[in-house]
């Protein structure tokens, strides 16, 4: 009786479990959580509010592992939609409040703390008049100051943002309005008025800003605009309703007139047309089109004016069309050397403009398109290498420098020159250092050097790359006597040590790498095993500079640190730590070609070992020199130091 029980009562669990489609993702998301592998259970949390979607207490559990991976905005939009779940559950509406307010979605945040203190809550209530109070004791301000100023258009626009932001959305289209009124040329504005409408549900008036802002003249706002369009194309009363908002929106009322011709309605197109004429004397198409449709009508004396405006412009293509529609003799003319196009030109200013203002994807854009209507434009070259090489697609931006380096003008093709170098080592397959450290010790009278060659392979998409290494390690004197019955210290490993190793790719100043190899010694010690000794070694790197360093251009004060951990298999499977750090000023450089470019710095450097060895534990400083050569194509950095040491153990 007792195993039939068992047996029932398993069944039953299995039964449970079976039931439950969300069970078998959330066992696995509870074991990551516990064993915080949070985007294994954030993973295993998606999939069982797949198959789950009403669980509240699912997405609860989600958001909290979210917040302990660090991505509020993600939290705040699950614990939203437990509160859409179950709005009776206080504690998520106040989380998901506390995290509208977090990421500065501060109307939602109000919002969302008004509903909850009205059920008596007095966190929410406090948190609340936080945000209110500053809210109403502004807009009291700011409506004081529009009643003394009426044209002052900052006091409009702020106290506009106030009353947005207090959902006092009446007092916000009144003083967004007024503000537009006042300054029609900042058109961001009309975004402005747009969120507002939509949010009074003043749909039409809401379409016809948005219309307004998507043909304006600011890259920005067009662009913004034009991500909220409707995918249709505008309605003939939303034209409408734009241009009474915007009046003095050339291109948006040409686009319109074109409609209305391609409608039929040629008296309103005519009249569109004039305006646009009126306002853009320089649109010598529209001043065409304005023509033949006084003519059309027999309106000649109307008419003529402005087709000969067109004949005599310096539009030679729309000239000879206008000729032909007239009847008129083609002109005979010797073709002159094509120009940049006009619109190679505008692309070529706008993406300038993005890529100064840091709109990268628009100067992207805008560049490519200046390219493509006058490929020999080596200064748009040049621009497209610094937008990619900023939006660290190095061998993009590569591609492009190597092109504008062939540009005839010389600072352009020097430039070019110099980025194109400066990337390159690091996109070539096979790239090889070489650095040397000599150095002179007063405390033993002897001259030591440091030297390593190392060829890197860079294979795509690795994230470590495997390397050849030739080191030395030497010293001039050899050894040094202490004294009868004490053998002699040698100064250094006087070897020459051939390695394979595995470096990965520096992230954020971070650097793992380790080598196997054979230390051959080209002189022997009394310690020596033998000529060659297996030499395996392996560490950290940290590197992070502030301030002004060592680069083109710059001048002024710099720190800068290096921090390394290293074993090494031959001091008896020894780790040492090393520090080494420098704070100074970086000099202007020469004005001349290759240039001197110098710091002048302080060193303060520790260096300590696991053993506590004597020779591998001290500190030093002392002042240093840096410098290069400005325009030289080899990448060479020499420097000088000058340093007092102290040994921190003793004995040994």
């Amino acid at each position: 009786m007792t195993r039939f029980f068992l047996l029932l009562a398993a069944a039953a669990v299995a039964l449970g479990q079976a039931a439950d489609p969300a069970y078998v993702p959330l066992e696995k998301a509870y074991e990551a959580l516990r064993a915080r592998h949070y985007d294994q259970a954030i993973a295993a949390f998606e999939q069982a509010i797949e198959l789950a979607p009403g669980r509240t207490a699912i997405r609860k559990d989600l958001a909290y592992t979210l917040l302990k991976a660090g991505e509020t905005e993600a939290a705040r939009d699950q614990f939203a939609e437990a509160a859409r779940l179950d709005p009776r559950d206080e504690n998520v509406a106040l989380e998901y409040a506390f995290l509208c307010y977090e990421t500065k979605q501060h109307v939602m945040a109000r919002r969302a703390f008004d509903r909850l203190r009205k059920t008596g809550n007095q966190t929410a209530a406090q948190a609340f008049e936080n945000i209110d109070r500053p809210l109403r004791l502004g807009i009291a301000r700011w409506r004081q100051a529009v009643e003394l100023a009426p044209d002052n258009f900052s006091a409009h626009e702020e106290l506009a943002r106030l009353a947005e932001q207090r959902d006092e959305l009446a007092l916000a289209a009144e003083h967004y309005e007024k503000a537009w009124r006042l300054r029609p040329d900042r058109r961001a504005l009309l975004l402005d008025l747009q969120r507002v409408w939509k949010e009074q549900n003043r749909g039409e008036e809401a379409n016809a800003a948005l219309l307004a802002a998507s043909r304006s003249p600011e890259p920005r706002v067009a662009e913004e605009a034009l991500e909220l369009m409707p995918k249709r194309y505008p309605y003939v009363y939303e034209f409408q309703g734009a241009l009474a908002l915007d009046t003095a929106n050339v291109d948006l009322r040409r686009e319109f007139a074109y409609l209305l011709l391609e409608m039929g309605d040629r008296a309103d197109a005519e009249k569109q047309f004039r305006m646009v004429v009126e306002r853009n004397p320089d649109d010598l198409l529209s001043a065409a089109q304005l023509g033949f449709l006084r003519l059309g009508r027999g309106d000649s004396a109307g008419a003529m004016p402005l087709l000969e405006e067109v004949l005599a412009g310096k539009d030679d293509e729309l000239a000879e069309r206008v000729r032909t529609a007239l009847h008129l003799p083609q002109a005979l003319r010797r073709a002159p050397e094509e120009p940049r196009s006009k619109a190679s030109n505008q692309a070529k200013q706008l993406g300038e403009k993005s890529l100064e203002k840091g709109y990268l994807k628009d100067a992207l854009k805008y560049l490519r398109s200046a390219h493509e209507n006058d490929p020999l434009d080596f200064e748009v070259m040049l621009k497209l290498g610094w937008t990619y090489n900023i939006l660290k697609d190095d061998q993009e931006a590569a591609r492009w420098f190597n092109l504008a380096r062939q540009s005839p003008d010389r600072p352009t093709a020097a430039e070019a020159s110099r980025a194109y170098h400066n990337l390159q080592p690091a996109l070539e397959r096979f790239r090889t250092t070489v650095w040397a450290f000599p150095m002179f010790s007063t405390r033993w009278h002897d001259a030591f050097t440091y030297a390593q060659a190392k060829t890197e392979l860079s294979l795509p998409r690795w994230f470590v790359r495997p390397y050849s290494s030739v080191r030395f390690i030497g010293d001039s004197r050899g050894a040094v006597e202490f004294g009868a019955g004490m053998g002699p210290q040698y100064l250094s490993e006087r070897s020459v040590i051939l390695a394979l190793g595995l470096a990965s790719i520096p992230w954020h100043g971070l650097l793992g790498w380790f080598e196997a190899g054979e230390a051959l010694r080209y002189r022997a010690d009394g310690s020596d095993t033998g000529r060659i000794v297996p030499d395996y070694r392996g560490g950290l790197s940290y590197t992070k500079g502030f301030g002004r360093l060592l680069a083109r251009g710059t001048h002024g004060a710099f720190a800068e640190t290096n921090n390394d951990g290293i074993f090494v298999s031959r001091f008896s499977n020894d780790t040492l730590l090393y520090s080494q750090n420098r704070t100074g000023y970086t000099l202007r450089a020469a004005e001349a070609v290759r240039a001197l470019h110098a710091q002048l710095y302080w060193n303060w450097n520790a260096t300590v070992d696991v053993h506590g060895q004597y020779w591998a534990n001290y500190v030093e400083t002392g002042p240093g020199l840096r410098f290069r050569f400005e325009g030289i194509l080899a990448p060479l950095l020499f420097s000088v130091n000058a340093l007092r040491g102290a040994y921190l153990v003793n004995q040994g």
